[in-house]
């Protein structure tokens, strides 16, 4: 009941308020004003013959944890395609760099149950995998009702959503109801799932554990290596908004008895590299920002590398990374990727984002969690002086992630039973 009302009040309130919505979002340059025509379900190019495999995710993160499982899925099945779809502009251009032969993008349709029935019609997948929590109604309902297997890959229900959740079950269990298969993130979400109404939930492992390595310009990497002149570096990843200053006012202190440290900051929304910047040189501090092609220099304190795709160049030269989102209540980013790469990885106290993968990486030694900004400080002080406790720190997180990868056979195995 609950899709049928949403879809009708959809149908009737697009032309009179989302497509002002949606007008604004153009504006702000958050749609791709030449494909949006995918976004109303009217695709550009043909389907492919053969098997068509269809995975949606939200943005960024869901989408390059997809990149394992496309890559085993084309490996698996020759003649088959993939298609991906996401719906930031971020995540399309990250996409377009990084999906191998027979696997493309498309933008997914808003949810009106016009666009995604077009959309449906259009593409036809013979299976859809769709990545952890960003349910759409009219989407899910088309699906189901074309009979297509839908399966929920690497579900997550965080405490906030599922007491949420619990007090609308109705719609939860509508919603949930479309999936043939759900797959939680960890034992936990895979009984929230099953609470909320999902009627075949189960956990095999985060695929978030399974990732491909990161890209690298080679050409780049050298002349990154070039500018920075063999100087002591450490990075803050996916850094949000107060972070940054929190960053630069650690590297004033670090300078003191490092000189000629460089500090690297690459903010999870590369659009604020501009602000960043503005507020550090407040502080006194000389800065160079990489999308405008600055230069690193002697006198360079912090390099803001505000780019899209070049995480695994600083991944790959700078062995001691800080992962942003954690030292405010945000939750956390991936902090499996510089751990696949032989970091040592420090993180804030809110992680409640992957609280299962910190568990498992706790256990095993292989991250270093700080309550605050005066213990990170210490934490930076003590891998930089101490390079014994460095080495092994960037082992126990290497040794970590790469037991941790086999989770992708596992959901491969599960997936095939639908294609």
């Amino acid at each position: 009941m609950f899709i049928k009302i949403y879809n009708t009040l959809i149908t009737i309130l697009y032309p009179l308020v989302i497509k002002r919505y949606i007008k604004k979002r153009q504006e702000n340059g958050k749609e791709d004003i030449k494909r949006f025509n995918e976004r109303i379900g009217r695709p550009n190019m043909k389907r492919p013959d053969g098997k068509l495999v269809w995975l949606h995710g939200a943005s960024v993160g869901e989408s390059v944890s997809m990149l394992p499982l496309i890559q085993k899925i084309l490996d698996t099945y020759p003649e088959a395609h993939v298609m991906v779809t996401t719906g930031t502009v971020t995540s399309a251009d990250v996409m377009q760099k990084r999906l191998p032969e027979r696997a493309f993008h498309q933008f997914i349709p808003i949810d009106n149950p016009i666009f995604t029935a077009r959309f449906l019609k259009h593409w036809h997948p013979d299976v859809a995998l769709w990545f952890e929590s960003e349910l759409w109604p009219a989407i899910l309902s088309g699906i189901k009702r074309k009979n297509i297997p839908l399966i929920l890959i690497n579900g997550r229900i965080s405490n906030k959503s599922f007491k949420r959740w619990q007090q609308f079950d109705f719609i939860s269990k509508e919603l949930l109801g479309c999936f043939t298969l759900c797959l939680g993130q960890s034992e936990e979400d895979a009984y929230r799932l099953r609470v909320l109404g999902a009627k075949n939930a189960l956990c095999l492992g985060n695929l978030k554990y399974a990732g491909l390595p990161l890209p690298i310009d080679e050409e780049k990497r050298a002349e990154f290596l070039k500018q920075s002149a063999d100087r002591r570096m450490w990075l803050a990843s996916a850094t949000h908004n107060d972070e940054e200053i929190r960053i630069a006012k650690i590297h004033k202190r670090l300078i003191e008895k490092f000189p000629g440290l460089l500090t690297v900051i690459a903010p999870r929304h590369p659009q604020r590299g501009e602000e960043i910047k503005n507020r550090i040189n407040e502080l006194g501090l000389q800065t160079a920002l990489r999308s405008k092609n600055e230069k690193i220099t002697a006198k360079t304190d912090i390099y803001i590398a505000d780019t899209i795709g070049e995480m695994g160049l600083w991944y790959d030269v700078i062995n001691i990374v800080f992962i942003g989102g954690s030292l405010i209540p945000h939750g956390g980013q991936n902090f499996m990727e510089p751990s696949r790469v032989r970091d040592a990885v420090i993180v804030g106290p809110h992680m409640h984002n992957f609280t299962d993968a910190m568990n498992r990486a706790k256990k095993a030694d292989a991250i270093i969690q700080v309550a605050d900004t005066e213990e990170l400080h210490d934490v930076v002080v003590q891998l930089f002086e101490n390079k014994e406790l460095l080495d092994a720190k960037r082992s126990l997180a290497y040794n970590w992630a790469s037991s941790e990868s086999k989770v992708l056979d596992g959901i491969m195995d599960k997936v095939k039973e639908f294609i």
